[in-house]
């Protein structure tokens, strides 16, 4: 019986999130403010059915109420995460609060399959990196002179990746971050954003050619740190992020094709630099080949996303624990497998409704500061989810960096949930950007309506006047 309830679950799962995905595109047709949300409503509904779902599959394999324990706080997290945006920032976009809950959603019930320990820990970060971002729209919007610090952010950035360099652990091959008191924390994951403010607030100083050639030596300085800790993904994340916004704030692709150019130079140069990336290309190459010397996690990745095929195996069904570090680097592969590519796809898909939200905030905000920062996050945001996806499904060589919001990782999450805030910040900066506009456009329209009032009443009493005397003279 049980193996039943597992097997309709999972194209239960499957149409659950499929319906989903499609609201949220299928939302930006729609222009009336009831039909909209309407629409946000359903997807809130899809996601705790999906929820409820999965710990309910879980629940009948384990037989632990544990398992049921984690899901009502889990759903309590969802359910106050959504309320309180729309109760403390009621300009918030509420799309983007459904996606970022909805792929927190997944995240937890893959690593509750994977892990039930690292799914609580997850949890408990989660739920304090929620209620610390709950501070940060407000910040965006009342704080107006954070364009104005250039200098501080370039300062911290630089120390917080030095700091790294000094005194980080090695791990994987690379000095990724130091651990106090328990807690490991990986500063370049929080520099990401640091360093989106710093290229943001430069260019809005100056687009002049000797400020652009400071940003792009500061912008070197934060990859170069990167690399000498071997940070590759981080360093790569943080060089195209500023080709792209130094190719929105000038429109110049010589620019872009220079990066281009000497990104590729300071890649093979790597390759030949550093062992583990020459076993990364290598395993990129061919894995089966490599299968004993580091391409053993690509060909257990490879293999279960091909078992798993379009509709899964069924959570508990599969082996995804035979894949290496599945619930952080390749947690991706651990969905496809058990969930299915139906569903991977689909939350692909979600991952690129919050990019398109992002670039949609940052066309429309008139400030160069606000708009810098919103297609800077963004493209942060969506080459990350690319890197992961791309590694576990060997389109490009493996970079080490985690799914946003689904993988396991404290920084990483902490870090995604306050970009997440900013934009919803940036958000409401814009819906008051709009307000400010229609409020200036009503005062014109009604000093107008005045003016041609007066001009009427002046232009019947001049007339009057003008009669008057030629009465008298007949007279």
């Amino acid at each position: 019986m049980v193996n039943i309830i597992v097997e309709i679950s999972k194209y239960l799962m499957i149409l659950l999130i499929t319906m989903y995905t499609y609201h949220c595109f299928s939302i930006f047709g729609y222009y009336d403010p009831y039909d909209q949300k309407r629409i946000l409503r359903r997807q809130n509904a899809l996601m705790f059915m999906l929820h409820i779902v999965a710990f309910m599959v879980m629940y009948l394999q384990k037989d632990d109420m544990k398992i049921l324990a984690f899901y009502v706080i889990q759903t309590i997290l969802f359910a106050a995460t959504i309320l309180l945006y729309q109760m403390l920032y009621p300009k918030s976009s509420r799309l983007v609060v459904n996606n970022m809950c909805m792929l927190l959603c997944i995240g937890m019930i893959i690593l509750a399959r994977l892990n039930y320990e690292k799914a609580v820990k997850q949890y408990l970060i989660a739920a304090g990196a929620v209620a610390i971002s709950m501070a940060v729209p407000v910040i965006i919007r009342k704080f107006k002179k954070l364009s104005e610090w250039r200098n501080l952010y370039a300062v911290a950035g630089i120390a917080s990746l030095a700091i790294v360099v000094v005194a980080g652990r090695v791990s994987y091959g690379a000095k990724l971050g130091f651990t106090i008191g328990g807690i490991s924390i990986q500063p370049s994951e929080l520099v990401k954003i640091i360093f989106v403010f710093f290229v943001a607030s430069s260019f809005k100083l100056s687009m002049e050619f000797r400020n652009i050639v400071i940003t792009t030596a500061l912008a070197a300085f934060h990859v170069l740190i990167l690399v000498v800790s071997k940070d590759l993904g981080a360093a790569l994340i943080i060089f195209v992020v500023y080709l792209a916004m130094l190719y929105v704030a000038t429109h110049q692709f010589l620019y872009v094709a220079a990066g281009v150019g000497a990104g590729s130079a300071a890649s093979v140069a790597a390759y030949y630099l550093f062992n583990h990336v020459k076993t990364r290309v290598i395993v990129w190459k061919d894995p089966f080949a490599a299968y004993d010397n580091g391409g053993y996690q690509v060909a257990q990745s490879l293999f279960a996303i091909g078992t798993g095929g379009w509709f899964g195996m069924g959570l508990f069904q599969g082996m995804p624990d035979s894949i290496p570090v599945a619930d952080e680097d390749f947690i991706f592969s651990a969905i496809a497998e058990e969930l299915g590519l139906i569903f991977a796809l689909c939350m692909i898909l979600i991952c690129v409704s919050c990019y398109v939200m992002f670039l949609n905030i940052a066309m429309q905000l008139h400030d160069m500061f606000y708009k810098m920062v919103a297609l800077g996050l963004g493209t942060c945001y969506i080459f990350q989810a690319f890197l992961n996806i791309g590694g576990v499904t060997k389109f490009i060589p493996s970079t080490g960096v985690t799914l946003p919001l689904v993988s396991y990782g404290g920084s990483s999450l902490l870090s995604t949930l306050i970009m997440f805030a900013i934009i919803q910040g940036l958000y409401i900066v814009r819906e008051d950007e709009e307000e400010d506009i229609e409020r200036r456009k009503r005062e014109r329209q009604r000093a107008r309506r005045n003016r041609q009032a007066y001009e009427e009443r002046y232009g019947k009493r001049r007339d009057e006047l003008e009669r008057a005397p030629r009465g008298r003279k007949k007279r």
